[in-house]
């Protein structure tokens, strides 16, 4: 009996606590939405450059694009990098688009970076805001908006350093593994709320260019891969804030089969584990006790015990209830994929415990080796020691 709540007492007190700040986290988007900048609000709209690194086809790549291009913002460029010119798919790129091509390469500094390094020195000199978008992404009209809103001066918080949304996968049509990917990659979705967050993510995300400069992020996009966590390093270490805009969310349309799935799983913990330490090792010994509890649960119900039953509900619970949390939230952020979340939004409830068993699989893959291969390139990561 010692064994089974060894797992099992940990397991409920962190499903538990897992649920605190829901409501918080609940309320903070909500407001965040009622409050969306109105369109005449210049202040909130300095001019900007948008970039996008692109290296080969996505699925709607044109459609992606296309979006950037159409902001319903008064002053901004749109800048597609890549590496080199077969990188770009011909008759993806809107008429109101910059094309840069980077040609670096720095054996230790990832090509996503180098293309983003490249870039920024080619914005126009008069932007004042530089923001930054995935090629396999899709944002709303004001979406620019949403995220230069935070960074203006006339913002109540003047230690806001970075914005940033977050992605959400609504595969259109939907299959098993395109829909566990969505249920995956949903609770680091669920991490992002109020307060200064962790991260900005590098597919939504943007920060004035004279505080770009000022907290030197090109020293940061040095001999690394991860564009975003260097980002965020720079801007932690100014002590500065991250601030979640629920209006700048993306989504990506497209389907994954279970190999490509797991492999693009595994790249991302093992980012996270070079990189972010101790967050992953926080997820490795939560999903541990997570699953442990699941085990001795259903073993001792197997073997007759109906206590067990109702413990083995009061774990799943929480999680089930958080992620249906999370889909509204979801919902609420992406009003025009409505249609979506009333087809498929339960699996974000329902797959909620298959999640958590691939979560840990997946962090136990991401525990050995520093090599990764991202769109073609293969990498070495290594501990980057933040610029002095």
């Amino acid at each position: 009996m010692l064994w089974f709540w060894f797992f099992v007492g940990p397991a409920l007190l962190l499903a538990f606590l897992s649920l605190r700040g829901e409501r918080k986290r609940a309320a903070y988007v909500a407001g965040q939405l009622a409050k969306a900048p109105p369109p005449d609000m210049a202040a909130d709209q300095p001019p900007a450059t948008v970039i996008v690194p692109v290296k080969g086809d996505d699925p709607g790549l044109r459609e992606n694009l296309a979006a950037l291009a159409a902001q319903d913002y008064p002053d901004y460029e749109l800048i597609v990098v890549a590496h080199c010119a077969a990188d770009i798919p011909a008759g993806v790129l809107p008429a109101r688009v910059r094309v840069v091509l980077s040609h670096a390469e720095e054996p230790a500094t990832g090509e996503k970076v180098l293309n983003l390094r490249t870039a920024v020195r080619f914005a126009r000199r008069d932007s004042l805001l530089f923001a930054f978008a995935d090629s396999d992404g899709r944002v709303s009209r004001t979406w620019l908006r949403a995220l230069a809103a935070p960074l203006s001066r006339t913002a109540p918080d003047t230690q806001v350093g970075a914005s940033t949304g977050y992605r959400w996968f609504a595969p259109e049509p939907p299959d098993f593994w395109s829909l566990v990917r969505s249920v995956w990659d949903a609770v680091i979705a669920g991490t992002f709320g109020p307060g200064s967050n962790a991260f900005a993510w590098g597919g939504s995300m943007a920060i004035l260019r004279e505080t770009f400069y000022a907290i030197h992020v090109p020293d940061f996009w040095r001999d690394t891969v991860s564009d975003d966590y260097a980002l965020s390093d720079a801007v932690r270490r100014a002590g500065l804030q991250i601030v979640f805009v629920p209006a700048a969310m993306a989504v990506s349309t497209g389907r994954a089969g279970g190999r490509a799935f797991l492999a693009w799983a595994r790249r991302q913990l093992t980012i996270t584990r070079v990189y972010r330490p101790r967050l992953w090792w926080t997820a490795l010994v939560a999903h541990i006790f997570y699953c442990g509890g699941m085990a001795a649960a259903v073993a001792a119900s197997v073997h007759g015990s109906r206590g067990a039953e109702w413990v083995l509900l009061a774990q799943l619970s929480p999680g089930m209830l958080k992620g249906a949390n999370r889909a509204t939230l979801a919902k609420a952020e992406l009003p025009e994929y409505k249609a979506w979340f009333d087809r498929h939004a339960w699996v974000h409830t329902l797959w909620v415990p298959l999640g958590t068993w691939i979560w840990l699989v997946v962090l136990l893959a991401s525990a050995f080796g520093n090599r990764i291969e991202w769109r073609g390139n293969h990498y070495r990561l290594k501990t980057v020691h933040p610029p002095a």
